[in-house]
């Protein structure tokens, strides 16, 4: 047997002088082959979507040997542990011979060996690390008895090609890490930069390019704080570093902060960051995770200014309720009570024809007083909205415009108190403006239920130029729809039509 030393010292300089991991397999089981006179030889690996099934990765056949069938059949074939001659081998971890793969009840591949005159064949566990991670079958032309110092060169050839598949596998995970890796910082919303230990850039990923208006090519190898970091905050941004590199506890690392970032064309604008320093070896990596919130300030503002326009329209309509009850009906009650004393006067004196007068006033200053407090009354809370519900409301409001205006759908239920007096006070509001603004001739007022939301339209086919941010009344109404989560939005552009829509959610 002096070719079995000859195909280990082959297989051993195949292994060695493959630089691709990929390609190391192919390369022994050819070697083997060649090396040992078979004429074909297949590999069979576990499947990597399937770890419980063996597939057949790689083959090689003689020069002249008519098998590309076998081949197919082969590559197309999944084994299970214990089935077929690789599957023995997979469960087994050891060496197997069949002496006529034509008479082995245990071979599911028979039909085609037959056709390609395939007989004995030889199959030995690629093994590391006590793991078995496939197996490579030899076939000749003729049935042969099992030789164990075949067997046992072969075992250790497998155990040197199962060293090669173990680094060829590590080598893909490492790449399909770094492409997941490399998927994530491209697909990311936020902005993920990556300095070394000098303050340089090694990663900038394309939310990184939008948000700052720097290409990654460009920021590569820059300072980063020359690059993101408004000027005033320069130095503590060094001064941090420099202070974390002689061993001092870190100040910023692993905090959620607000800070300012600044663009590439000298804007600068709110930020939210984070900084991580990653764990890898050699002088210390971080990465910083960075995410415009102007958009979020700019709602803050708003809410902020919202929320300040809500105080003081309920310190105007005290102050207005206070006002009208002061000229109105608190004016009529002082009469009425003035008017109740000198009556009282009357009757004591004995004028009972003077006190039915003075009486008679007083009931007609009690009858204006009531009515004044209706009608306030009528304004706070029309009494048709509390007593009907809003379609019976609305039709009310209709009726009041002065430009001819119809109901378009309705709401045929009852929605919640809130939701109802909003739905209320926007169509109000819309047809006061188309009224006294518009110069329409006609509108129309919408309400539906869509997705969840009340939505309620007042359009008119007047002027246009309609702007929301323009006066108190459309800003209060967008104030007390978004109080209930809702949004007020108006089309209105010059030349018009218009149209006022909100959207309330019907929850409330």
């Amino acid at each position: 047997m002096v070719a079995l030393p000859r195909t280990e010292h082959a297989v051993a300089r195949s292994l060695a002088e493959t630089a691709d991991p990929r390609g190391a397999t192919g390369r022994a089981l050819r070697t083997i082959g060649e090396s040992l006179g078979w004429l074909l030889g297949a590999a069979w690996e576990v499947a990597p979507d399937r770890p419980e099934a063996l597939r057949c990765v790689e083959t090689w056949r003689a020069e002249g040997v008519d098998a590309a069938d076998f081949e197919a059949v082969s590559r197309a074939t999944t084994l299970a542990a214990g089935e077929g001659l690789p599957g023995r081998v997979w469960a087994g971890g050891v060496p197997a011979w069949i002496s006529d793969v034509q008479a082995d009840l245990n071979f599911p591949r028979a039909d085609a060996a037959r056709r390609a005159g395939l007989r004995a064949a030889v199959c030995f566990p690629l093994r590391c690390g006590g793991d078995v991670l496939g197996a490579i079958e030899l076939f000749g032309g003729e049935p042969h008895a099992p030789d164990d110092e075949l067997l046992a060169t072969l075992e250790h050839l497998g155990d040197q090609i199962g060293l090669a598949v173990r680094r060829r596998r590590d080598a893909e995970a490492l790449r399909a890490n770094e492409a997941r890796h490399r998927a994530m910082l491209e697909s990311a919303l936020d902005a993920i930069v990556t300095m070394d230990h000098r303050g340089r850039v090694i990663d900038f990923n394309p939310a990184a390019e939008r948000t700052f208006g720097h290409r990654a090519a460009d920021a590569v190898g820059r300072e980063m704080a020359g690059l993101i970091v408004p000027e005033e905050l320069r130095g503590h941004h060094r001064e941090g570093l420099a202070s974390y590199l002689t061993g001092r506890p870190p100040v910023m690392l692993d905090r959620r902060l607000e800070t300012v970032g600044l663009r590439a064309d000298g804007s600068t604008f709110p930020v939210e960051l984070t900084i991580t320093r990653i764990d890898v070896q050699g002088p210390p990596t971080f990465t910083g995770y960075l995410r415009d919130i102007t958009d979020r300030k700019a709602a803050e503002a708003e809410l902020r200014a919202s929320r300040g326009r809500i105080v003081a329209a309920a310190d105007a309509a005290r102050q207005g309720l206070e006002r009208d009850l002061h000229d109105g009906a608190q004016q009529r009650l002082v009469e009425l009570a003035l008017d109740l004393r000198a009556a009282e006067g009357r009757l004591e004196a004995g004028d009972l024809e003077g006190a039915g007068e003075l009486v008679g006033a007083a009931l007609g200053d009690l009858a204006r007083a009531t009515a004044e407090l209706r009608e306030l009354a009528r304004g706070i809370h029309p009494a048709a909205l509390t007593e009907g519900g809003l379609e019976p409301a609305l039709r009310i409001v209709l009726d009041r415009c002065t430009v001819p205006v119809r109901l378009i759908g309705g709401a045929g239920r009852r929605f919640a108190a809130a939701v109802e007096a909003t739905a209320y006070f926007v169509v109000a509001e819309g047809l006061t403006n188309v009224a006294r603004y518009a110069q329409a001739t006609r509108a129309e007022v919408e309400v539906t239920v869509v997705g969840g939301e009340l939505v309620v339209e007042v359009r008119d086919d007047g002027r246009g130029g309609a702007d929301a941010a323009a006066g108190s009344g459309l800003l209060g109404l967008a104030d007390r729809v978004a109080a209930l989560d809702g949004r007020l939005t108006v089309d209105s552009p010059p030349g018009g039509p218009t149209a006022l829509r909100a959207e309330i959610p019907c929850a409330w």
